[in-house]
């Protein structure tokens, strides 16, 4: 696995770059003790840099802190969890699909499309999607939320960190084809003004996303547990 590049400059915003990378990616463990002294010095900064960028991985709910003992980073979801973000996107997200078609004066078919597009284009010169995949859905979702214009459901979404935390899930090899067809067909229903087609192709990616992911637990009881350097996608 490459590893995150180490920052060209000493902002925190480098350093949050690269270890948000690296605990993406599972080259720092899930439910692991964080060595601030030892990255400082990995990546040539004061260890004032690290402690901002760890204190913004918090706000992520990537990394914790427990007082006397420094940071760990959080543990990958598990089945019970799994099931239980899923049960909130199920409730939350095809209304707000169903909310974006009926918007016929502000509908963000165009954005949502261009975004598409983007992906598309960037997995044909991309040697790896994988975040590129997850820049691509965490827009795409909180796109249709911004666009359901109820604020509490849409800062809810976003509180919750899903896609950060779904994408530590994943098998490496996934190329998100059927993720970006189940939002082909979330677009078209959006851009037709077709709120029925809208909250019924939400609601069929959202369930299809959840037994992909939820195969990804099959494989390992199968296989045995994960490596931990080895990051997992559906």
């Amino acid at each position: 696995m490459t590893e995150a590049p180490a920052p060209s400059g000493r902002a925190r915003t480098d350093v949050y770059a690269v270890l948000r990378a690296r605990i993406l990616d599972l080259q720092l463990p899930p439910d692991s003790k964080v060595n601030i002294d030892a990255i400082a010095r990995e990546l040539g900064v004061s260890q004032t840099p690290v402690r901002e960028a760890l204190h913004q991985l918090e706000g992520d709910n990537l990394i914790l802190k427990t007082p006397g003992k420094g940071y760990r980073t959080t543990p990958l979801l598990d089945m019970d969890q799994l099931r239980e973000m899923f049960e909130l996107r199920l409730l939350i997200e095809p209304w707000a699909a169903r909310s974006a078609a009926v918007n016929r004066l502000n509908n963000p078919h165009r954005a949502l499309a261009a975004g598409l597009q983007h992906f598309i284009s960037g997995a044909e010169t991309e040697a790896s999607t994988r975040h590129l995949l997850v820049a691509h859905d965490m827009q795409f979702h909180d796109e249709i939320l911004g666009a359901s214009h109820n604020e509490f459901a849409h800062q809810a979404m976003r509180a919750t960190h899903c896609h950060l935390h779904l994408f530590r899930l994943y098998p490496a090899d996934w190329t998100g084809e059927q993720t970006i067809q189940e939002h082909g067909a979330i677009v078209e229903a959006i851009r037709d003004c077709d709120p029925d087609a809208a909250e019924n192709a939400m609601h069929e990616h959202l369930m299809g996303a959840y037994h992909r992911f939820a195969g990804a637990f099959a494989s390992e009881d199968e296989a045995g547990p994960r490596p931990a350097t080895v990051a997992r996608l559906t």
